[in-house]
């Protein structure tokens, strides 16, 4: 994973377990990508001050996710959630191509045509989870 990536999603599950001071500096550090010397500028502190809470607020944060797992369970839940919408994708394409013929068919086309509706549901579904997560 990438450290600022991980950096931001440690500290979206855990940022508020930390001091508001820390929750100030390490934001400034991790979302607004300040340099070290600008926010120790900002704040009246020395630049090792700042880098020695970054590191500190760093490992509270990797702590907290081995305790927790929290980052990786998202992770997990988010893959499982993109593979559920690739798979109806892809299923709800092949029910459009297999699509028998209203003539032939009856029950089997009602069937098909349920299939396929309750696959564009799942579908939605994925995607309304994807946007939350």
């Amino acid at each position: 994973m990438d450290k600022i990536y991980e950096q931001a999603m440690l500290f979206d599950f855990y940022g508020e377990l930390l001091t508001e001071h820390q929750r100030s500096v390490y934001a400034d550090a991790v979302y607004h990508d300040l340099s070290l010397r600008e926010i120790a500028e900002e704040r009246g502190i020395s630049r090792q001050g700042v880098h020695d809470m970054i590191r500190r607020c760093d490992r509270i944060l990797q702590e907290y996710e081995s305790k927790l797992h929290l980052v990786e369970r998202f992770a997990r839940a988010k893959k499982v959630v993109e593979e559920i919408g690739r798979l109806t994708e892809d299923m709800a394409g092949m029910g459009e191509e297999r699509a028998v013929p209203a003539e032939i068919g009856g029950p089997v086309r009602e069937d098909a045509i349920k299939m396929h509706e309750k696959l564009l549901v799942i579908r939605r579904l994925a995607r309304e989870l994807l946007k939350e997560l």
